[in-house]
């Protein structure tokens, strides 16, 4: 079923459209809230909350953007105000094959059977979260859609209410900062 008719079902009253909408985004939800708190208990916690969140704004939820955008932008600011109500700040997301397997590396780095790779590879996941950590907000969120969330550019603009010009210049400029802080360690 698609969202959209979920979502109006929700609006006409029925919960269990809102139930199917929750089963098919909370593991995505869950990953998203979890590249901003460690503890995944709160996680858990802030995944509800959001999508308690959600049901009660999805009367007024006129459908300009597509419902993942729409819950995925409550998501992230119930994790930034849950973290700011305990004084902490978001950490960064976790680096995974994915995300790695886009930047140029060696075919070293792809073999992980010694220790020595091993390290390696944690050498460079760890200047991957360094580099992106040192993006200014802007850009590390929208790379952070892209490469991690796997967001397409439209729903890039969305999430951030910019235009799609200016969510590519971003990308680029992110991907093009991370390189050039990854190329010493990657050439060696």
């Amino acid at each position: 079923m698609v969202d959209k008719e979920l979502v109006e079902r929700v609006q006409r009253g029925d919960k269990k459209a809102f139930d199917v909408l929750v089963l098919k985004y909370q593991h995505r939800l869950i990953k998203l809230i979890s590249g901003y708190i460690r503890d995944q208990s709160e996680v858990y916690d802030v995944a509800q909350e959001s999508f308690i969140k959600a049901y009660r704004a999805l009367p007024k939820f006129r459908g300009d953007s597509a419902f993942y955008t729409w819950l995925y932008r409550i998501a992230i600011n119930t994790a930034k105000n849950y973290l700011v109500s305990q004084g902490r700040k978001p950490r960064m997301m976790d680096i995974d094959d994915e995300v790695l397997g886009g930047l140029p590396s060696s075919p070293e780095l792809r073999d992980i059977a010694t220790p020595e790779r091993l390290l390696q590879r944690d050498e460079v996941e760890e200047a991957v979260f360094s580099a992106i950590e040192a993006l200014p907000e802007d850009l590390r969120v929208a790379v952070t859609l892209r490469e991690l969330e796997g967001l397409s550019y439209e729903e890039i603009a969305e999430a951030m209410e910019c235009p799609i010009g200016t969510v590519r210049s971003r990308i680029f400029r992110a991907r093009e900062s991370i390189n050039d802080r990854l190329d010493g360690l990657l050439r060696n």
